[in-house]
């Protein structure tokens, strides 16, 4: 659900900060307040096109950013997930920003992302009905998650075995079609991974083996230097007259003498003899290795060959011995799969026609389910179509035949019709912005629980509708609050007074301009402003009276 939304710089709308719980969640004020803006700042973080004139005059850019908590929907941490968007503590950060000159950028998650990304995000979070087009039901291919909803876990099931007999018939259909069109390209493909494994492995190059063989074989190209320059090296330091081991011994024994007598000698000792001891040592080392030292003709050639065959398998196959060991592993693996021709064309043939089957009879038992489903999900809607006024509305499911895929064989689209008399058609084509307003509180209604977004926006949802109706309205959608985030703007006090959550919006005038302002009611607050939706701007004490009286006959 969305759980804060901050807005700056839209249009008259100059700073607002929304925090929202669970529930039903009203927006109210007078008629050109700006209570659109703010879903307008919701649909822009959602993706929706970023005109210029959106920016508050004389500010450099208009800026919206949308905290969505998901911790009660796994399955949305999921999808969002598998869109690359991985959230910490389930929270999810959008942001949207339009600028004055005309461009717009959008983040999430604090990471660039382009406006396609923002609606695909959108369209898992929020369902926006009334007079604005992101609403679900004027996309068919959307129709028939609604009617999987409502058949629940039967079709869940049933979908899932058409997913997977769908994946089953693919690959094989694949490798069918492969075996058919690529015999003489996979055959020519094989011989020349059959030469490079054989090359490589027959080489056997070592992770490391290339700069361990550059360098034996510079030791042995340099092998006289190396020995002459050691040698002399150890004749300067220890051998001659004078050398640097007996200039050291000579005067460590000269202070040592002196340590009677002055006891501060001592700590001028210390690193002397430090000295001779690593000294010691490198001469210890150097010896050792003028030993090793050794000019071999054969070993020197038989490195430089090795080094060559190294070389010239990095040139073919990567730039380090890592890059060629990883490549032979690829090439033994694609050669693998290759050579698995122990199934002829016919067997294989056989199996991709039994997998064909077997997805065909898994789409027949899903749209039996969806066909069976759809006679009481027309009813249900029909029924809470009637509770909101629509007295003479037709709502029917179309289920015809499509071509077969990983969500069966069935195109859904929902009909509708809202007077007696006029033949049901597609939505799109009939229905106005309050009649999809009310069917789709209708089909949420009815589907309350089962499945959806988290969170669904109604802008003005009381369209046409009078005073009893309106509040059968407000109580259906109390009832949805309880499954849902519901966020309401509505001119009704029967709408507004069941709402758990209520905030008004104002425009002020200040320093000679116009700004819309948001401002969470308090019960006393939430008084006034029902009497306000009730009488108009001269509040009485009649219509507070009545405020208080629609308030308390509402049960919390």
């Amino acid at each position: 659900m969305i759980v804060e939304l901050s807005a700056e710089n839209v249009a008259i709308l100059d700073k607002a900060l929304l925090s929202l719980g669970p529930g039903f969640t009203v927006l109210t004020g007078e008629t050109g307040a700006g209570k659109s803006l703010l879903i307008d700042a919701i649909e822009l973080a959602l993706g929706a096109r970023g005109d210029s004139d959106l920016v508050r005059s004389g500010c450099s850019r208009a800026t919206v950013n949308l905290t969505v908590d998901l911790s009660a929907r796994p399955d949305l941490v999921k999808a969002l997930a598998d869109l690359g968007h991985h959230l910490e503590d389930s929270l999810l950060f959008i942001q949207r920003e339009v600028f004055a000159e005309g461009r717009s950028q959008g983040r999430i998650q604090g990471k660039l992302s382009p406006v396609s990304a923002l609606k695909q995000v959108g369209q898992l979070l929020v369902d926006l009905h009334g007079q604005h087009d992101h609403q679900s039901l004027l996309h068919p291919e959307r129709h028939v998650e609604f009617l999987d909803a409502w058949v629940g876990e039967p079709a869940q099931a049933a979908l899932s075995q058409v997913a997977d007999s769908w994946q089953a018939f693919s690959q094989l259909e694949r490798r069918l079609a492969a075996l058919r069109t690529g015999r003489r390209e996979r055959e020519q493909r094989a011989d020349m991974l059959r030469y490079q494994v054989a090359e490589i492995e027959e080489a056997a190059p070592a992770i490391g083996e290339s700069a361990e063989t550059e360098a034996l074989l510079s030791r042995l190209t340099h092998a006289q230097r190396l020995r002459t320059s050691v040698e002399e090296a150890l004749e300067a330091l220890s051998r001659r007259e004078g050398s640097a081991q007996e200039a050291i011994g000579s005067a460590t024994r000269q202070l040592g003498e002196l340590v009677a007598l002055d006891a501060e000698i001592d700590a001028c000792l210390l690193p002397l003899r430090e000295a001779g001891f690593l000294l010691d040592e490198a001469l210890e080392r150097l010896r050792a290795y003028a030993e090793g030292i050794e000019a071999d003709p054969k070993r020197l050639q038989d490195l430089a060959d090795r080094l060559e065959t190294l070389k010239r398998l990095r040139r073919k196959y990567g730039e380090t011995d890592e890059e060629v060991l990883a490549f032979l592993a690829r090439a033994k693996e694609e050669l693998g799969m290759l050579e698995d021709d122990s199934e002829g064309e016919e067997a294989l043939r056989e199996r991709t026609a039994e997998a064909r089957e077997a997805h065909r009879a898994a789409c027949v038992s899903l749209t039996s389910l969806r066909m069976e489903g759809s006679t009481t999900f027309c009813t249900r809607v029909a029924d809470e179509l009637r509770d909101l006024a629509m007295v003479r509305a037709q709502f029917g499911v179309s289920v015809t035949p499509k071509e077969p895929d990983a969500t069966g064989a069935d195109a859904i689209e929902f009909a509708f019709s809202a007077n007696l008399g006029e033949p049901m058609r597609p939505l799109a084509k009939i229905a106005s912005g309050g009649e999809m307003a009310r069917l789709m509180l209708a089909l949420k209604t009815a589907l309350a629980g089962k499945a959806g977004v988290p969170t669904l926006i109604f802008d003005e949802v009381e369209a046409g509708l009078g005073g009893p109706t309106a509040s059968v309205v407000g109580k259906k959608l109390e009832e949805l609050g309880r499954q849902y985030q519901v966020i309401v703007i509505s001119h009704l006090p029967q709408i507004a007074g069941r709402a758990g959550a209520h905030y008004r919006i104002e425009k002020t005038e200040s320093g000679g301009r116009v700004a819309t302002s948001l401002r969470a009611l308090s019960p006393s607050d939430r008084v006034e402003e029902i009497a306000r939706m009730l009488a108009g701007e001269e509040i009485g004490e009649t219509a507070r009276a009545h405020a208080v009286e629609l308030l308390a006959a509402i049960p919390d």
